[in-house]
């Protein structure tokens, strides 16, 4: 794994064990532990993809459980998942080879999708670290090894800091929350060419559309 990290300034990771479906960036300089599935790679597109209805759906079905929290098993979630065409870990891999020019098409719906996962990151992070609330502060020794800045409370605002945390953040899901989720759906839902997507759609009409692809897949394998 810490091979494979070597070269990006941040990865994916989502916890093995989880409530909400959620997906973060961490720092390169962070070494993650057992609890942590970790994503290696640094693009918002795959953010977004992963952050989707769509994977949250087919992760659900799929994973296992302990007690009541959804387990993610890479194996059947992450490995199984039919990103969209064009669009699948191994098309957008960082050293991944071109046989031809790239389509133009998968570039704008790559980009629509990084655009929207990047509004959502920046929302939820406005959120958990409030600039009235909070300084960025890094000691000489961190900054000499390569940590990032973290954020500590101002006086006054500790316990109230402690409060923002994403669990806590999609449990109450406010407006502004779903309306950044369904806009990213959306932008999913194009990248796999259906164009009839609404928030309405059923879910096991989603996951019907899902196991056909991934059914299509496993025929060219």
């Amino acid at each position: 794994m810490r091979k494979i990290l070597t070269g990006l300034s941040r990865f994916l990771v989502t916890v093995a064990h989880s409530k909400h479906r959620l997906f973060v960036w961490r720092d390169a300089s962070c070494c993650p532990d057992h609890a942590l599935v970790v994503i290696a790679r640094a693009d918002d597109t795959t953010f977004g993809i992963l952050h989707s209805r769509f994977h949250e759906l087919w992760s659900l079905r799929l994973g296992t459980s302990l007690e009541d929290r959804p387990r993610y098993t890479p194996t059947t979630t992450f490995e199984t998942f039919p990103f969209p065409t064009g669009l699948t870990p191994r098309d957008t891999a960082p050293d991944a080879g071109q046989v031809s020019p790239p389509c133009l098409a998968n570039e704008i719906v790559s980009a629509n999708i990084a655009a929207a996962a990047r509004r959502l990151n920046e929302l939820r992070e406005a959120w958990l670290n409030p600039a009235e609330w909070v300084d960025w502060v890094i000691t000489p020794e961190e900054e000499k090894a390569g940590f990032p800045q973290r954020p500590v409370a101002k006086p006054g605002h500790e316990a109230d800091l402690k409060k923002r945390t994403l669990t806590n953040l999609y449990n109450a899901r406010p407006a502004w929350l779903d309306l950044a989720h369904k806009a990213l759906d959306q932008a999913v839902a194009a990248a796999y060419g259906w164009p009839d997507y609404t928030p309405d759609m059923p879910d096991d009409e989603i996951l019907r559309r899902l196991l056909a692809l991934n059914l299509e897949r496993a025929k060219q394998v």
